[in-house]
Parts: C-alpha cells; structure tokens; sequence
C-alpha cells in the first residue's frame, strides 16, 4: 500500500549532555543526554498541502515536559524551513528535496556534538533527510554506515515502474537504497545510498504484489508483528547485527504498524498489529544499542481525527519507551 504518510512524525534528536539529576535506576555518574526536538513540516506529496500542522501537534500537546519528567535535558526546539531562495524552486518532490537538506544539516550537527536525534517529520519521506544527516555526521567528511529499522504496515519499498498510485509516500525505503529517484535522494543529503543489509524491516504486512517482488529480490530481513511483540530478544539479535556492519542507526515508526484500535483516525492502519505498550517494550530493547541515534514516529493522524488523543498517547508510549532505552544504557 502507498496511500499514506502524509501526516506527522515524531523524530526525537538525543544529545550528550551532562545530566541535571539522577534518573531512577541509574547509577551515580552516568551521564544524562538532553533531547533536540527538530519539527519537520514538509510533505513533498503532489495533491495534499505542502506544510503539515501535524508536527506541531505532536509537539505542543506536552512533550517537552513529559521528556523533562524522565530526567532528560530538553534543547531548544528548531523547525524546517526553506530559504527565500528555496522558495523560488518549484517541482513538489524538488521542493521535498531541498527541505530534506535542511532537516539533514540538522541531524549533522547533533550527531558532531555527540546528538542521537529525536524530531518531528510530516511524513516517511523525511527519512532521507535524517538517514542522510546521520550518514554527514562524523568527525570527517567520509560517510558514515547508516543503518535503518523501518517499523510499518507498509514496507514504502515501491520505485515509480511499480508504483500502484504514484504517491511518494510509498518509494521512500527504495529511494534511501538508492533504487529511484537519485536527486531527491542526493538532494536530501544522502549519497551513496544504503546498502539493502543494512536495512531491517519490523511489521510490514501489507506489500503490492511487485513492491513484494522488489523486497524478497534485495533480501532485506524482517521481523513480524508478532516479533515486535513477544520476541524481544530477536528484536535484540536484529539490533546488534545490524550495529555489527553499522556507524549510526535510526529507527523509524509509521503510526500505521499499531494495533487500529490505537490509532482510530488513521486512513491506512491494517490489523494485527502490536499495542503502543508492546512496541514501546521492543523500542526499548533497541535503543539500549548506543548505536542507535534516532527515533522517528510518522503518520500520526491529525488532531482533528484524534479527538481523544488515543494516537497521541500512543505516539508518546514510542517515544518514552525509546528514551527507557536510552536511559539505560551503560555508562560510557
């Protein structure tokens, strides 16, 4: 399916920092990271508005206080915007493109001062501008080895000759890859692209019948629902190989993975999926890896289809769960 990702993602940048205070369980010394919140508005979706309110929703609704309330130091919050020059550009996917190179500067330069990222992106496409910043985000200018757990009903694996609907939402894992559209891509700060065993896919149930062929052909591993849910010491195993042959990984979330009861507004949920708490568990078995650099949390329906805020308690359930993570991981 492809229909989708045009709405919020909630993409948590942590940053090294010493701690104001001792968290609960840790020991005495350990260094707390504080945690930039980067709002990514742009969709780059050719018949929808081009700004998302989205990641202001995610982000005006308590987040700050409910990552201060875990210990962690909150920097100021920056948003996504192009520049006069920028503004002059047309074409939706260029224009995506160009917003992508920002959003990567960004994530660049919290992974130089020691960052793990978090941050807010309209939709799945803004990956490649954060796989991109966490590729530029060493010492030198030699790429970094990006990894990518991509957690969704949908794998996004399409390229434009499979494509059922032509939605850029649906290409952005094969885009990342390097397997289509090669300027959006470098324009969004990628380049080379990944290599398809260092991707992992979580959840993807719901594949077009050639987008299928594409992600058996590339051999990209996969770990269920189920998995997600009840085998968190796969979950783990995943994680560390893929930390074995990587620099830096993020992980990503399309809403869309959760149980629909969860995410009731959502236009594209698919059934059988883990509870908010179920993934929020795995999530935090993988951001115990300080390889782990990023949280992404996309597709989260808009407010006004969120009346009872169910979507957005499950988004911050992720979202505290990675920071567990976090928190726990050895003092370095």
């Amino acid at each position: 399916m492809q229909l989708h990702h045009v709405h919020a993602a909630l993409l948590i940048a942590v940053v090294t920092a010493a701690a104001p205070g001792r968290a609960p369980g840790q020991s005495v010394g350990h260094r707390m990271p504080a945690v930039s919140i980067i709002q990514m508005p742009y969709t780059g979706e050719r018949n929808v508005a081009e700004i998302s309110d989205n990641p202001g929703y995610l982000f005006g609704n308590g987040i700050t206080d409910t990552i201060l309330a875990m210990g962690f130091t909150v920097v100021p919050d920056r948003t996504v915007g192009l520049t006069a020059e920028d503004e002059r550009e047309y074409g939706s996917w260029h224009r995506m493109g160009l917003a992508n190179g920002h959003l990567a500067e960004m994530v660049a330069d919290n992974g130089r001062s020691g960052t793990v990222t978090v941050g807010l992106l309209a939709n799945c496409t803004s990956i490649l501008g954060v796989l991109g910043g966490l590729q530029r985000s060493g010492e030198s200018d030699v790429p970094r080895r990006v990894g990518l757990v991509y957690i969704d009903a949908h794998g996004d694996f399409n390229v434009p000759e499979t494509t059922l609907s032509g939605m850029l939402g649906g290409m952005p894992v094969a885009v990342a890859a390097g397997m289509a559209l090669h300027n959006l891509r470098r324009e969004s700060g990628l380049d080379p692209g990944i290599p398809t065993d260092r991707i992992l896919m979580a959840g993807v149930r719901d594949l077009d019948p050639l987008e299928a062929e594409l992600v058996a052909s590339a051999g990209i591993r996969r770990l269920s629902s189920d998995d997600l849910a009840q085998r968190l010491d796969l979950v783990r195993a995943e994680v560390e190989r893929l930390a074995s042959q990587s620099d830096v990984i993020f992980v990503h979330v399309d809403m869309d993975v959760l149980d629909p009861a969860e995410v009731p507004g959502h236009s594209l949920a698919v059934p059988n999926g883990p509870t908010s708490k179920e993934l929020a568990a795995a999530l935090t078995e993988m951001f115990r890896e300080p390889k782990v650099a990023a949280l992404g949390i996309a597709s989260t329906p808009a407010h006004e289809r969120d009346p009872d805020r169910l979507s957005l308690a499950a988004a911050y359930n992720l979202m505290k769960g990675a920071l567990v993570g976090v928190r726990g991981r050895p003092a370095s």
